[in-house]
């Protein structure tokens, strides 16, 4: 008996950091751990968010993108570290944009048949009123599934 082929052979998983981007990393890591796949890692710097930071903190935008640069390369090196343990191949990318618009055209760009994301994700209050909505905006808007992986509170 032939062994079954996985649907997919590309995921591409977008993370802000959140506990719950870091969930949906895990979880594309254990589906990529069953079948050969590859991942790319994505962190969206939310140029909206960044240019506002910048002028309310006074601090020039080169200055906020890289900051969040650097932020974006701690999160991505993490979720590598986990996937690499598995034995699985990654990519990791950091754009700058609007993220539902950099992580659909990313997909496209790889070729992804997949996208795994958080539904609630965001920094500190620019999460209110706005839950889940980039992954709402990446469903609409992505050429391939997408898997969304809720925010389970601890009890």
């Amino acid at each position: 008996m032939e062994a079954r082929k996985s649907p997919f052979t590309h995921i591409v998983v977008p993370t802000d950091g959140s506990e719950t981007s870091i969930n949906a990393g895990k979880l594309a890591i254990s589906i990529a751990g069953m079948r050969p796949m590859k991942i790319t890692f994505v962190y969206v710097i939310d140029a909206q968010m960044a240019e506002e930071v910048a002028r309310t903190t006074r601090r020039t935008l080169d200055e906020v993108r890289a900051e969040f640069s650097n932020k974006a390369g701690h999160y991505l090196d993490y979720l590598a570290r986990m996937a690499a343990y598995q034995g699985i191949a990654t990519t990791q990318v950091v754009r700058y944009g609007t993220p539902y618009i950099e992580i659909t055209e990313l997909a496209r760009e790889v070729n992804a048949d997949l996208i795994v994301i958080g539904r609630v994700g965001g920094l500190g209050t620019q999460r209110l009123g706005r839950i889940g909505s980039v992954a709402e905006r990446v469903i609409e808007y992505a050429h391939c599934p997408v898997l969304t992986v809720r925010h389970i509170p601890h009890s």
